[in-house]
């Protein structure tokens, strides 16, 4: 998810289509059998089956406009398989599942034992109709952080998306995904799945659950972004709290606080410092550039390492470096998150066609507080994307969360920026009873990856009833530390601060 990966991370149009009932999907899934053959995937062994599920464009005309969703199945191992098979929905928006079948199967090889494993790439990603924008990663750091610029792309990548035979952005809303999900398992003959979600995947696993609570046999959710989380607004309260911690954690450790010993204020004055030219090398084309560098830039950079502790802890060592004038480091940081790898794109296209219809429209209702340094910033550049981004229709419904059918895990990292536990708080709350959170205080943004959860999430799910899934002992990663903050070799540190960071 990584959920709602930053981006940079008005009036409804015409004639939009109600949501079809369920049956509706049923009935127009039911046109086009669904066919799987023997096929490759990179980084997986064995074989696996492909397959393309086809689906209307826009639901409320099974017989119109068709698009073809890619699916993989991933067969258990044991002969003896058990009837209920996992299912993953990926984050983003944006995020195709198929391209991190690799990773899911690697992670998941205890419970693909004795169930299948089920991916299909949720539509406007991967090769679900994709709806992929050019990619900027090769631009120059100053095109890269030119905000203008950025916008003009993005409307020159929607007016080409407008041109595809699938382009009709407002048929790609996660409650028409998530019917596209349930024809996929009434397609394979499931009577009931289990889900697992991750950052906006979250969002995806829970509106699946409110429209077919009957499929849902558990539901895993890590990284919760609630379907009422009212994106960007949402960006800036909870990264300003997430920066804060970090400061405050290294004010309160003494390594980092005799290392960095003014660094809340190092930080205030680098941004009191801009703009300014600088020097410094594109942490993806590697090659050194000159630009005039903003505010929004460099809080926009400590965003991206803050989803990942081991990256974050690089973040004191870094604001020290760029408020001194060296801003190499920091940017190093920030190009860290997904490093160019084709999986970790977003198509975001896609992305917007969710954002754009579910959230934007519910700014001036969103009780969250511009963080500090964050302000705006967000908000502003999604304004002017979903000025003229077309909206799908969101039912009313979509918004609420009933509660849960079955066993159901909240899973949150305590230093997440993005998905904090405020939020699977108060939707554990709103699940009920059959709904467990655990808070794991030392992980960022995914809980679901750390090594001990592996096991977790198997005895969870393998559980015969939920009284004993929701008594799984998930506390294996609640006493794992904060990766101390990274102190380079600096021959003129004080000798306190190197002997406490040697002790680190």
């Amino acid at each position: 998810m990584t959920l709602f990966k930053p981006v940079a991370l008005l009036v409804l149009s015409a004639g939009l289509a109600l949501s079809p009932q369920p049956a509706t999907a049923a009935k127009a899934a039911a046109a086009e059998p669904l066919q799987l053959k023997p096929c490759r995937l990179r980084g997986l062994p064995t074989e696996v089956q492909c397959g393309t599920l086809q689906r209307p464009l826009d639901p409320s005309q099974p017989q119109g406009k068709q698009i073809g969703l890619r699916v993989v199945v991933i067969p258990a191992l044991a002969r003896n398989k058990l009837p209920d098979p996992v299912t993953f929905l990926a984050g983003g928006p944006g995020q195709s599942i198929v391209e991190l079948a690799d990773t899911v199967a690697s992670r998941m090889r205890r419970l693909s034992n004795r169930r299948d494993i089920v991916l299909m790439d949720q539509r406007g990603t991967g090769q679900s109709a994709p709806l992929q924008c050019a990619d900027d990663s090769r631009l120059s750091a100053a095109e890269g952080l030119d905000s203008a610029a950025q916008l003009r792309r993005l409307e020159a990548c929607r007016a080409e998306l407008e041109k595809l035979p699938h382009g009709d952005l407002r048929y790609y809303t996660t409650t028409i995904a998530m019917q596209d999900l349930d024809a996929l398992r009434q397609a394979l003959g499931i009577q009931q799945w289990n889900l697992i979600g991750a950052s906006y995947g979250t969002r995806a696993a829970l509106e699946y659950q409110r429209q077919f609570p009957q499929a849902v046999r558990r539901n895993v959710i890590d990284g919760v972004a609630p379907p009422d989380m009212v994106l960007p607004a949402s960006f800036s309260t909870d990264t300003q709290a997430a920066l804060d911690a970090l400061l405050a954690h290294c004010a309160a450790s003494p390594g980092c606080e005799q290392a960095f010993p003014k660094l809340a204020t190092q930080w205030q004055q680098l941004l009191d410092g801009l703009p300014r030219t600088v020097h410094l090398v594109n942490g993806r084309t590697g090659k050194r550039e000159t630009l005039t560098l903003q505010r929004q830039h460099v809080v926009r950079a400590v965003r991206g390492p803050l989803y990942v502790p081991m990256l974050a802890s690089g973040l004191p060592a870094a604001i020290q470096a760029a408020a001194q004038g060296d801003y190499d480091a920091l940017v190093g940081l920030a190009s860290g998150m997904g490093g160019g790898r084709k999986e970790l794109r977003l198509a975001m296209g896609m992305h917007f066609s969710v954002v754009c219809a579910e959230d934007f429209p519910r700014m001036g209702q969103s009780t969250d507080a511009p963080g500090k340094h964050f302000e705006r910033l967000d908000a502003e550049l999604y304004a002017g994307v979903c000025a003229k981004w077309p909206r799908g229709a969101v039912p009313a419904e979509f918004y609420s969360v009933p509660k849960a059918p079955s066993a159901t895990l909240v899973l949150s990292g305590g230093a997440d920026p993005v998905t904090p536990p405020r939020h699977g708080e108060r939707i554990t709350k709103a699940l009920g009873s059959l709904a467990t959170h655990v808070v794991v205080p030392a992980a960022g943004h995914g809980v679901l990856a750390l090594p001990c959860m592996g096991e977790v999430l198997f005895r969870f799910i393998n559980a015969k009833t939920d009284a004993e899934a929701l008594k799984v002992d998930a506390s294996c990663a609640a006493k794992m530390p904060l990766p101390a903050a990274f102190v380079p070799p600096n021959p003129d540190l004080p000798e306190p601060a190197k002997k406490a960071s040697a002790a680190q």
